[in-house]
């Protein structure tokens, strides 16, 4: 049987500058931005479009003329991208824009971020706020497997320091860090220190994907997409997060994304292995952690050591989230971050990626959410055709 998403390839990709505050920008402008420089990535004109995936679909759609077009306001990252493809591996399109932005929403700089403080009487009325909910899992993970707050404080200096080096950073040239820099900031909600934990800022970006038939239409090199899967325990930031919690298997939900990593290594037929780079989402230091054990990189309990031996760093096994990720690159609400993910995937198959490149690199693995969401999404993408 071919692969289901032979005959799509991921054909353009763009991030908008990124920065704290977009003066002159809302969160539909900056996306409208990331569209159209994803349009221009791709060489492709806005009129060969025949759907729009994302938050503000019908915007697209209007302000490109698209129309008759076909619009789909699915604006979660990577079941997001694994919908346009399925669009195309089914005939209802032949060119999907996604496209994705946030600005202008975090205007109360004196506190925390408004997707922090969710106003759900089962959480703000107990203080449960996200940095606190994802506290507990991997506070967890501490008392069950001897995990230690340096090796989170080496994922959070890792991570900064691929956005140290990075101009399109928020936090380019605000490294280097240190492991004891990161443990001797503020706390938060132990064990994370203020370093553990992502940003907030303002940008957009988009994608594009399109039919193999229009291949020698587009500008670069195409990038496939080789598995991927979701996993979800429940709705996120509603309940406080169980490690134990279960549902119709015995995976718990502390593991949330084995099931769907397991899933997308079936469908690519390759295994961890065969993993080049890992474009990862990092709300919090201890999920890189938890990842390299669901993801299958190490065993469980064993993420702590992976991650202390070096095997993160740019010069190490498995490069982690490579661009500086949502704790430095940029964490412009949930939509546009989590597409950051896979356009930093898509850049290192390309062989583009302006900092931390990974030579040769063939596969790569993206993630979304975590343990602390309830929820993880896992995408394949590879440099050959599947």
């Amino acid at each position: 049987m071919p692969h289901p998403y032979r005959d799509v390839a991921i054909v353009g990709v763009h991030n908008t500058a990124q920065g704290r505050r977009l003066d002159g920008h809302d969160s539909e402008s900056i996306a409208m931005e990331g569209a159209a420089g994803a349009l221009r990535d791709a060489g492709l004109e806005a009129g060969q479009v025949d759907a729009v995936v994302g938050t503000f679909s019908q915007e697209l759609v209007l302000s490109f003329g698209l129309g008759p077009c076909a619009r789909v306001p699915n604006s979660l990252g990577i079941p997001a991208v694994l919908q346009a493809a399925q669009m195309i591996a089914c005939g209802q399109a032949r060119v999907v824009l996604m496209a994705a932005g946030g600005a202008a929403i975090y205007t109360d700089r004196s506190a925390t971020a408004p997707w922090t403080r969710p106003a759900n009487e089962m959480v703000v009325g107990y203080g449960l706020f996200t940095a606190a909910e994802f506290a507990l899992m991997a506070r967890r993970h501490m008392l069950t497997y001897g995990t230690t707050p340096e090796q989170l404080a080496m994922v959070a200096a890792t991570i900064r320091n691929n956005a140290h080096v990075n101009p399109e950073a928020v936090y380019h040239g605000r490294g280097p860090f240190t492991p004891d820099d990161v443990l001797a900031s503020r706390m938060v909600a132990d064990p994370f220190h203020l370093l553990d934990c992502a940003t907030t800022s303002e940008g957009g970006c988009g994608l594009v994907l399109a039919h193999t038939d229009l291949l020698g239409d587009v500008a670069g090199r195409p990038v496939w997409i080789l598995g991927g899967g979701s996993d979800s325990y429940g709705p996120a930031y509603q309940i406080a997060p169980v490690w134990e919690m279960t549902g119709r298997t015995d995976e718990p939900a502390g593991r949330v994304g084995a099931n769907a990593a397991r899933h997308s290594y079936r469908q690519a037929g390759l295994g961890p292995s065969d993993v080049d780079v890992a474009e990862l989402y990092d709300p919090f230091s201890f999920e890189i952690i938890r990842q390299m054990e669901v993801l299958g990189f190490c065993g469980e309990g064993e993420g702590g050591g992976f991650v202390e031996a070096g095997h993160i760093g740019p010069e190490g096994r498995l490069p982690v989230t490579t661009d500086g990720g949502t704790m430095s690159f940029s964490h412009p609400g949930i939509n546009a971050q989590q597409l950051q993910r896979v356009i930093r995937g898509v850049q290192q198959l390309r062989g583009t990626c302006p900092t931390r490149q990974v030579a040769g690199a063939d596969v790569a693995v993206c993630s979304n959410g975590g343990s602390g969401a309830l929820f993880t999404d896992v995408l394949l993408l590879g440099s050959g055709r599947p």
